[in-house]
C-alpha cells in the first residue's frame, strides 16, 4: 500500500495523477443520457399527447393520455438527475482541477530547488549556508506539515539554512492541495451516492422531493462553481447577452442546478424559462409536499392546478415564465409566446391575490381570455397575454389586522411596480418583433402596482398603452403622469364596482374621527339613562358624528379624488374611459359580493369589457366602445 498524508487516505501522488479528463468525460455520457430523455419528453408532449388530444376521444383514448403524461413525467425525472449528475462530475472535476494545479506548482518548485518530497508529503532540503563560527554549510533537513499552515502563530524562530524555510513552504503547500482534495471527494461522494431513483415506474411526489433535495446540496458543495456567474445585479439586456454567450453544455447545467434562478431571471428567452420553471415546479411539489404548515398546503393547491393545466396542453399554449413560493407566492404565465408575439400584454392581479388554486383558474384563465379575444378581433396578429404574480398583493386577514393595512398603503405596490418594470424590460430584451405592441394592465391594487410602475423614471419599459380595471387608484393626479400619454391610458369601471369610488384620505380621516367623537359624546349623553341609554347614545352619537366629520371633509376634497390619488374613471385624470357592464349590486341576490370587481375578463358576465380590452391588448384601441368620464 502506497504510503500518503497523515489521517488521508488520499496520497499527493494519487491527487497529481488524477485524470479530471475523464470526470468530464463521464459527465458528458450522463448529458446525452439527459438530453436524450428532455427529447423523448419533448416529443411525448408535443406530438403524442397534442395527436392523440385532437384525433380521439373517449375513455381508452383519456387512459391513454393518462399514461402518457405519466411516461412523460418519468422522462422529466430523467433529465433531472441525469443533468444533477453531470453537473456533479463537472464540478468535482472543476475543484480537483485547482487542487492539481496548487500541488503542480508545489512539486515544480521542490524540483526546481533540487528538494525531495516523500510520499507523506515531507520535504528534504540539502545543506546550505553558512555556520556563523567556522563558515561551513549548514546540514540539511526535512520540513513536514501539520495542514494547519496560516492557522498557527509564528514561532518567532528561523532555521538559519536558507533552503528550510523555503522547503516548509512546499510541504505546506502539498498538505493543503491533498486535505482540499480529499475534502472535496468526500463531498462529493456523498452526493453521488444519493443519486439514485426509488425502484418502480412511477415517479411520486417523494422522488421529486428527494430531487429537490439533491440539487440543493448539490449546489451547497459546487459553492462557486457556476453560480457566481449568474448574472443576478446585471440589467436584463446584459443578462440575454450573458446566456445567449454561454455554450450549449453550460446552459445545460445551469437548467439542471438553477432552474429557480434561470427560470425567473429577466431576460432569460422566454421558451428557456418555461423549460426551467417547469422543471422548478415539480421539484417546488415535491418539496411543498412533505409540509404540513397551511402555507405550503394553499400552495401546493395552487401549484398541482397549473401543473394539471400545463399538462393538458391548452390553446394558446402556456409558457411558465415564473415559479416560486417566497412570501405570497410567485408565478407568471403567458398563453402565447413573448418573444415572438407581435402583441404583448401583462396583467397585475390585485387585493387578496396569492398563489393558491383561487389565482391557478380565475386569474389564468382572465389571461387565457385576453388571449383568445385578442386573436380574434386581429387574427393577423400573434399575442401574448401575461398574468404576472411577481410581487405579495396585499391580503385580508380576520385573525391579522397589521396586515389589512398594506391595502390602505402603497409600500407592496411601489415595491411590486419595480419588480414589474423588471420583467417588463426583460420582455423588451427578448421579443424578436422590430416594433412590438406592448400593454400593461392592472386590475383592483394591481392597478397601483402598474400605476406607480409607470411614474418611475424612464417608466414601463416596452410599453405602449396602460389598461386599469377596477382601480382604486394609480397614485397619480392625471393619466399624462403615466409615461404614455393620457390617449394611451385606458379605464374600466363598473357603475356597481365599489372599489372605483373608495373614500379619499380626508374623507375617511373626518369619518374616522366623527365617529369616535359622536360616540363619546352620544355615550355622556345618554349615561343618564343607565347602560342601555348610554349605548343606544354611543350608536347614534357615532352614526351622527361620522357623517358630519365625512361631509365636512368631502366638501374640502376634489369630486374625483380617491384614496390613491385622482379617480382613472374621472374627467379630471384625463384618461379614455371605456364601456364596462354595470354588474350586480353589492348585495344583489344570487350574486357574490362585490362582484361586479370580478367580472371585467370574463366574457361570460362582462362581454362589452372583455371585447373592449382585447381590443387595446391587440393594436386596435381605436375601436373600442367609449363611456362618458364620471
Amino acid at each position: 500500500m502506497t504510503p500518503g498524508l497523515p489521517g488521508l487516505s488520499l496520497t499527493w501522488a494519487q491527487l497529481r495523477d488524477l485524470k479530471c479528463d475523464e470526470l468530464e468525460g463521464a459527465a458528458d455520457g450522463w448529458g446525452r443520457s439527459s438530453n436524450r430523455a428532455d427529447a423523448a419528453r419533448d416529443r411525448i408532449e408535443q406530438q403524442l399527447l397534442t395527436g392523440l388530444r385532437d384525433t380521439q376521444e373517449g375513455e381508452a383514448a383519456q387512459a391513454a393520455v393518462q399514461r402518457l403524461r405519466q411516461l412523460g413525467r418519468n422522462f422529466q425525472y430523467v433529465y433531472t438527475e441525469c443533468g444533477l449528475l453531470r453537473t456533479t462530475l463537472n464540478s468535482l472535476a472543476h475543484e480537483m482541477r485547482i487542487q492539481q494545479r496548487g500541488l503542480k506548482e508545489a512539486l515544480d518548485d521542490a524540483a526546481a530547488l533540487k528538494y525531495t518530497v516523500h510520499p507523506d508529503g515531507s520535504v528534504t532540503y540539502p545543506s546550505g549556508g553558512e555556520g556563523l563560527v567556522d563558515g561551513a554549510p549548514l546540514k540539511g533537513g526535512t520540513a513536514s506539515s501539520s495542514g494547519l499552515q496560516g492557522l498557527l502563530p509564528p514561532s518567532g524562530l528561523t532555521a538559519p539554512n536558507p533552503h528550510a524555510a523555503k522547503a516548509q513552504d512546499i510541504a505546506d503547500r502539498v498538505t493543503g492541495a491533498v486535505r482540499a482534495a480529499a475534502e472535496i471527494d468526500w463531498r462529493y461522494a456523498g452526493i453521488l451516492r444519493r443519486l439514485r431513483a426509488e425502484e418502480g415506474l412511477k415517479v411520486p411526489d417523494s422522488t421529486w422531493r428527494d430531487a429537490a433535495g439533491d440539487a440543493a446540496e448539490l449546489r451547497n458543495a459546487a459553492g462557486a462553481y457556476l453560480r457566481d456567474a449568474i448574472p443576478r445585479d446585471a440589467s436584463p439586456a446584459d443578462r440575454r447577452d450573458w446566456w445567449a454567450g454561454l455554450t450549449q453544455e453550460q446552459r445545460e447545467e445551469y437548467l439542471a442546478v438553477y432552474p429557480d434562478l434561470i427560470g425567473n431571471l429577466d431576460g432569460i428567452p422566454a421558451l428557456v424559462r418555461d423549460a426551467a420553471n417547469r422543471d422548478n415546479l415539480q421539484l417546488l411539489i415535491g418539496e411543498l409536499s412533505g409540509r404540513d404548515d397551511d402555507k405550503a398546503m394553499t400552495q401546493l393547491a395552487g401549484l398541482r392546478e397549473i401543473d394539471r393545466q400545463l399538462g393538458a396542453g391548452t390553446q394558446p399554449p402556456m409558457f411558465l415564465l415564473g415559479i416560486g413560493d417566497e412570501g405570497n407566492g410567485r408565478a407568471i404565465v403567458s398563453y402565447g409566446n413573448p418573444d415572438t408575439a407581435q402583441n404583448v400584454s401583462a396583467y397585475v392581479p390585485g387585493l387578496g391575490t396569492a398563489l393558491d388554486r383561487d389565482f391557478a383558474e380565475n386569474c389564468l384563465k382572465r389571461a387565457r381570455d385576453t388571449a383568445i379575444g385578442a386573436a380574434e378581433v386581429n387574427p393577423d396578429s400573434s399575442t401574448a397575454s401575461i398574468v404576472w404574480l411577481g410581487y405579495d398583493a396585499p391580503q385580508l386577514s380576520m385573525s391579522d389586522v397589521a396586515a389589512n393595512l398594506d391595502v390602505a398603503g402603497e409600500g407592496t405596490a411601489r415595491i411590486g411596480g419595480t419588480s414589474y418594470n423588471s420583467f417588463m424590460a426583460g420582455l423588451s430584451a427578448t421579443n424578436q418583433n422590430e416594433d412590438p405592441h406592448v400593454t400593461a394592465i392592472g386590475h383592483s391594487y394591481g392597478s397601483l402596482a402598474v400605476g406607480l410602475a409607470a411614474q418611475e423614471k424612464g417608466g414601463i419599459p416596452g410599453v405602449d398603452d396602460i389598461i386599469l380595471v377596477g382601480s382604486p387608484g394609480t397614485g397619480a393626479r392625471t393619466a399624462d403622469e403615466l409615461g404614455v400619454g393620457r390617449e394611451h391610458v385606458f379605464v374600466g369601471a363598473a357603475e356597481n364596482d365599489s372599489v372605483t369610488k373608495t373614500l379619499n384620505s380626508r374623507e375617511t380621516s373626518g369619518l374616522g374621527s366623527g365617529l369616535a367623537g359622536g360616540a363619546s359624546a352620544g355615550v355622556v349623553v345618554g349615561s343618564p339613562l343607565g347602560p342601555m341609554g348610554a349605548a343606544a347614545g354611543g350608536v347614534v352619537g357615532g352614526v351622527a358624528g361620522g357623517l358630519t366629520g365625512y361631509f365636512a371633509q368631502d366638501a374640502q376634497s376634489k369630486e374625483g379624488e380617491v384614496w390613491f390619488g385622482t379617480d382613472p374613471a374621472h374627467q379630471d385624470f384625463g384618461a379614455n374611459r371605456f364601456k364596462v357592464d354595470a354588474g350586480p349590486e353589492p348585495l344583489q341576490r344570487g350574486h357574490a359580493f362585490m362582484e361586479a370587481h370580478s367580472n371585467y375578463f370574463h366574457p361570460a358576465k362582462d362581454q362589452m369589457s372583455s371585447d373592449n380590452i382585447a381590443r387595446i391588448v391587440s393594436g386596435r384601441s381605436g375601436e373600442i366602445v367609449r363611456e362618458r368620464p364620471r
